[in-house]
Formats: structure tokens, C-alpha cells, sequence
């Protein structure tokens, strides 16, 4: 469900101008926050809270807020790039052991570039490289793994055959 919300972005709301909101929550006027020290986006947020408390200009100016915003989006997406990755890599590294080994999975995926399956235990997900004919999104099947390749993340399934 969350990959089909798609990705989220920062954003700078002007006074008088309408926002779009969290669509998640279904509210209009939202901002999160964290500690400042664990990301740059709540610490703009908390120095413009703050000026407005003490009646202070505010800190940046609209260009700049809204430089900030691109750059934030920007640097939250390259680093759940990264995130995705290692993950990935990690499964590949803890399965590649366990190489025509059977599991029971379920259809995360199913297009043109390709069909995914999310294995139960250990959970990991990974493409079907044989066997994903007539496959569809939430479709239970049982996989056999047949290949991993720990650099480039890469989890390879072939479908078992029913009985």
C-alpha cells in the first residue's frame, strides 16, 4: 500500500496560496518533527517556529525556503536510494547460502520490467526470473531460489511447479 502513496516531498506553503497537505493524514496544515540533530528539515522548521514565537523576522527568505525544500527532498530521496540498497545486498549476502532452497511467497509485483515476490521467512523480496507467467499482485506461491548476487542486491526466484 505504501508504494502505491509514492513518495513523499517537502514543500514550501505560501500564505494565502492553497497547500496540498498530507495525504496520508487528510489534513491540511501538517508539519513533522523530530530532533534537529537527526534532520535538517526539522531544524528549519524549529528556527521558523521559534522566530515566530519571539516575534522575530523570519530566518529565510521564500527563495531560500524554497532551495531548502528541493534540497531536502533531494537528499532524503539519495539516501533511501542507499537505504534500499544495502538492504537489498543484505538479503542477497544472508540467502546466497541457501541457493535451491524452497520458500512460500506471495506476488508483490507483476509488470512489464518484471515480477516480484516477497519470500515469508526470512522476509526478502526478489524477482522471479522463471516461471512468472500468469502471476498477479497477491498471488501465493511457492519459489525456489536459484541465484544472488550480493553487489548489485539481486535476489532471483524461479516458481516451483504444483503438484
Amino acid at each position: 500500500m505504501i508504494k502505491l502513496l509514492g513518495r513523499g516531498e517537502y514543500v514550501l506553503e505560501l500564505p494565502g496560496h492553497e497547500a496540498e497537505g498530507h495525504f496520508g493524514l487528510a489534513v491540511k496544515d501538517y508539519t513533522h518533527s523530530t530532533a534537529p540533530n537527526r534532520r535538517y528539515p526539522d531544524l528549519v522548521t524549529q528556527r521558523i517556529v521559534k522566530a515566530a514565537m519571539e516575534g522575530q523576522v523570519m530566518p529565510y527568505s521564500r527563495e531560500e525556503l524554497g532551495e531548502l525544500a528541493r534540497h531536502c527532498t533531494e537528499k532524503e530521496d539519495a539516501a533511501a536510494k542507499v537505504e534500499r540498497q544495502v538492504q537489498k545486498s543484505a538479503a542477497a549476502f544472508l540467502l546466497e547460502q541457501r541457493i535451491g532452497e524452497q520458500f512460500d511467497a506471495i506476488v508483490t509485483g507483476a509488470s512489464e520490467k518484471g515480477t516480484w515476490v516477497r519470500i515469508i521467512q526470512p522476509v526478502t523480496e526478489g524477482k522471479v526470473v522463471r516461471g512468472y507467467q500468469g502471476l498477479d499482485v497477491g498471488d501465493r506461491v511457492r519459489v525456489e531460489l536459484v541465484d544472488t548476487n550480493v553487489e548489485r542486491g539481486f535476489v532471483d526466484f524461479a516458481r516451483v511447479a504444483s503438484s
